[in-house]
């Protein structure tokens, strides 16, 4: 409901209005009252009312004063000025004050209730607007970030050269040149999964303000790594490449640090590298302390520094050095839990690290298979597996290290990936009917403008944060980026298919704004629309 403050100095008027007129019959509420704009001033600055009715002229502040004070203050209220005043002059300035509409006494309801209802859906067709905008300004920042992740996957994989490293960096408008790079990983994520809107939204603040500090910072390019964790490209001169990494770390510790006891997480920092080639050694070293987070998960910020001393030579470390806390199970079965299958090998490593040169001894090489076959063991039936589903995988294992085909390394790697594949078929299983669903809801929703991972999730009786996840794991992306492909595959369609304008097209496939439409088109084509559909056309000629 809209929240009406009145102003008037005659008392008969004011309580004629605020007696007679039904207020919440036409969507308001009358939040208060004052007798002339200099009583009302700083009421209306506490209630914040959405509609303000003054009268025109008053002592000690009349309704012109006050009109503009508030529009200064508050630039989207809206405000009638009622008169016994019939002046063109009075009009004129009511007017440069910013003010919507000026009836003349003695008012009718009747022509009150047009007005308010005049105002009342202008207000509403703001707010839409205004929602349209956050929600067109949330899919650009999405569809960036979808579109970055997919940038730095080839780069830190070693899959782009040099020249293929540039020309992608200028298609998505990132100036890549400085002196030295270096990279930091991080995760946040809440210790336990929480349903509840207000709980959700509590954890995308914090994310968002972490977010925050490095978006507004060129120095920084932030990118998602995979579902659960992000980056950050680091590019600077030499000198201040360590400067730039510990401002990043420090932020997120003081974002994190005081929510310990709700959240969970961890940074890592790779190793500075003076060449965009040799980021994935860099990748590598940051991605083998980011593993760390399960070994040693009391250590938030991962690096060389702070994991000096846990990460020895092999050489070093005999029987007697060993920590066994630090082959407690659990870790293996929380890497299992929350650890992605890319992460297997630096994991394996990690956990490896202090123990290979004890590993000649026989007797401790056995307890460790042992240990982490019970680990494993324990994970899959703790999450309901069946013995088929994983039994394979790590009898073949098994078997290679029995007749010593592999070692110890290779064994716990196959252990895992075989676990993480029933977990993930599992987990597919379990979200199978909710995907599909949602999926049936995108098929025929794809062209509304206003579908969203909330309205999907509604929709199949699922919560948004569960939705998203089951979609991330289920189809190895997010909502918005599967929406974005399948509006963008039926554009293309269309584009060869009809005559239709690019406008006509844009709502078609769900986009109001055919501006943002081309946008998307373009990260993701590489091409307007317009050249698309001329390149199409050329093709056709040829055959």
């Amino acid at each position: 409901m809209l929240k009406v403050f009145m102003v008037e100095d005659e008392t008969v008027i004011r309580e004629g209005l605020r007696d007679k007129i039904p207020w919440e019959q036409y969507g308001f509420s009358l939040a208060g009252e004052a007798s002339d704009g200099e009583m009302a001033l700083p009421m209306i600055r506490r209630l914040k009312p959405d509609v303000l009715i003054t009268d025109i002229k008053m002592p000690f502040m009349d309704g012109l004063s006050l009109s503009e004070i508030v529009k200064e203050e508050f630039p989207r209220i809206r405000i009638i000025i009622i008169s016994g005043y019939d002046d063109f002059e009075y009009a004129r300035q009511a007017i440069a004050a910013g003010v919507d509409r000026y009836l003349l006494k003695p008012v009718t309801r009747a022509a009150l209730r047009g007005v308010l209802l005049e105002i009342r859906e202008k207000i509403e067709q703001d707010a839409e607007q205004m929602d349209y905008q956050a929600r067109y300004q949330d899919e650009i920042r999405e569809f960036e970030q979808f579109s970055l992740r997919r940038f730095f996957e080839k780069m830190l994989d070693g899959k782009l050269s040099v020249k293929e490293i540039y020309e992608e960096a200028a298609r998505q408008s990132l100036e890549l040149t400085a002196g030295c790079y270096n990279l930091l990983l991080f995760s946040i994520y809440e210790k336990k999964e929480r349903d509840s809107l207000e709980e959700q939204n509590w954890l995308a603040g914090q994310q968002e303000e972490v977010f925050h500090f490095f978006l507004r910072h060129p120095q920084y390019v932030l990118f998602r790594l995979n579902v659960n964790s992000y980056g950050v490209l680091l590019k600077a001169d030499e000198s201040q490449i360590a400067e730039l990494m510990q401002r990043g770390l420090d932020h997120i510790r003081r974002v994190c640090a005081p929510q310990e006891g709700r959240l969970e997480w961890y940074a890592a920092a790779g190793e500075p590298v003076t060449r965009l080639s040799l980021l994935p050694d860099c990748y590598k070293a940051a991605n083998h302390f980011f593993a760390c987070r399960f070994i040693w998960p009391d250590i938030h910020i991962l690096s060389g520094r702070t994991l000096a001393g846990r990460l020895g030579e092999p050489d070093e470390t005999h029987i007697g050095d060993v920590d066994f806390m630090r082959m407690d199970p659990e870790i293996i079965r929380d890497f299992l839990a929350r650890g992605a299958d890319a992460e297997i090998p630096e994991f394996v490593e990690s956990y490896l690290q202090n123990i290979r040169n004890a590993l000649k001894s026989r007797m401790f090489c056995d307890y460790v298979i042992l240990n982490i076959r019970f680990a494993v063991v324990a994970f899959l039936e703790a999450i309901g597996a069946k013995r088929e589903q994983y039994l394979d995988g790590m009898e073949r294992a098994v078997a290679m290290i029995r007749r010593e085909e592999t070692d110890l390394s290779s064994y716990f790697t196959e252990m895992l990936r075989a676990a993480m594949k029933a977990r993930d078929a599992i987990s597919s299983y379990q979200g199978g009917k909710m995907l599909k669903k949602a999926l049936d809801y995108i098929d025929t929703h794809y062209d509304c403008e206003t579908l969203s991972l909330n309205m999907a999730a509604e929709s199949i009786g699922a919560s948004a944060s569960y939705l998203s996840a089951v979609f991330s794991q289920g189809m190895q992306k997010t909502f918005v980026e599967y929406v974005t492909e399948k509006r963008i595959e039926k554009a293309k369609k269309l584009l060869r298919q009809t005559d239709q304008s690019s406008g006509e097209i844009a709502r078609a496939v769900g986009y109001k704004d055919a501006h943002y439409f081309g946008f998307v088109f373009r990260k993701l084509q590489g091409c307007s629309p317009r050249e698309y559909r001329a390149e199409a056309a050329r093709r056709k000629e040829k055959r």
